[in-house]
C-alpha cells in the first residue's frame, strides 16, 4: 500500500501541473495579442460580445482593410440600425458592405463565418475580438477553415490587465474562465486535424490501389 502513494501522487500531480502550465501559456498568449499590423485582407469578421469590438472592426472597414465586414453573433433583438449607430459607419458604407449573422456561441460563429467566406470566396480574413477571446476564436475558425488565412486583430478591454494578469483578480478570473472554454476547442481542433490527416492518407491509399500500383 505504501508504494501506491507516489504513484497516486504522480497520477494526480502531473495532470494538474500540465493544466497549470497550460493556463500560464494561455495567459501569456493573450497578453501578446495586439491589433493587426497595417495590411489588407479580403474581408473582416468581428465576433460580438465584448466592448469596443464593433468600433474597431468598423474602423478597419472604413480604412479599406477589407472589402466587407461580417458582424457575427448579433443578438436577434438588435437591429441593423442599432448596429450602424454603434459602429459609427456611414449609412452608405454600412448598407453596401456589412453582413450580419446571429450565431449564439463561438462554435456557431465559426460555422457561420465559414459559410460566408466560402460563398464569397474569401481566403484571408482579419478577425476582430477581445484579446482573451482570440485563442478560442482562432482555434474554432481554424478548425472549420483550415485553408483560410486568419489575421488576429485583438481589442483590449479597458478593465483587463493581461500583461500583469496575476496581480489583478478580475483579469485572472476572466482568463481562467476563458481557458476552461478554450480547452474543449483545442481538443476539437486537434481531433479535426488528426481526422483530416487520416482521411487524406486513406484517400491516397485508395487511389494507389485503384491504379494498381
Amino acid at each position: 500500500m505504501a508504494q501506491r502513494g507516489p504513484v497516486i501522487a504522480a497520477a494526480v500531480g502531473v495532470p494538474l501541473l500540465a493544466f497549470a502550465a497550460g493556463f500560464v501559456m494561455f495567459a501569456r498568449a493573450v497578453a501578446d495579442y495586439a491589433p493587426a499590423p497595417a495590411g489588407r485582407a479580403d474581408a473582416i469578421v468581428v465576433l460580438t460580445g465584448g466592448e469596443l469590438r464593433l468600433v474597431a472592426a468598423a474602423k478597419l472597414l472604413a480604412e479599406g482593410r477589407g472589402k466587407r465586414l461580417l458582424i457575427s453573433g448579433v443578438n436577434r433583438q438588435t437591429s441593423r440600425d442599432d448596429l450602424k449607430r454603434l459602429s459609427g459607419l456611414s449609412k452608405r458604407l454600412f448598407a453596401c458592405c456589412v453582413d450580419v449573422d446571429y450565431a449564439e456561441h463561438t462554435t456557431a460563429n465559426a460555422d457561420e463565418t465559414k459559410a460566408w467566406a466560402k460563398a464569397r470566396r474569401f481566403s484571408r480574413l482579419i478577425i476582430v475580438t477581445s484579446n482573451y477571446h482570440m485563442p478560442r476564436s482562432l482555434t474554432e475558425l481554424g478548425r472549420v477553415m483550415p485553408g483560410v488565412v486568419l489575421v488576429p486583430h485583438a481589442v483590449v478591454p479597458n478593465k483587463l490587465h493581461a500583461k500583469r494578469w496575476w496581480s489583478d483578480a478580475h483579469t485572472a478570473r476572466v482568463l481562467f474562465a476563458e481557458y476552461l472554454k478554450f480547452l474543449p476547442s483545442a481538443a476539437r481542433y486537434g481531433a479535426a486535424r488528426l481526422l483530416r490527416w487520416e482521411g487524406s492518407a486513406l484517400a491516397d491509399g485508395a487511389k494507389t490501389r485503384a491504379s494498381g500500383t
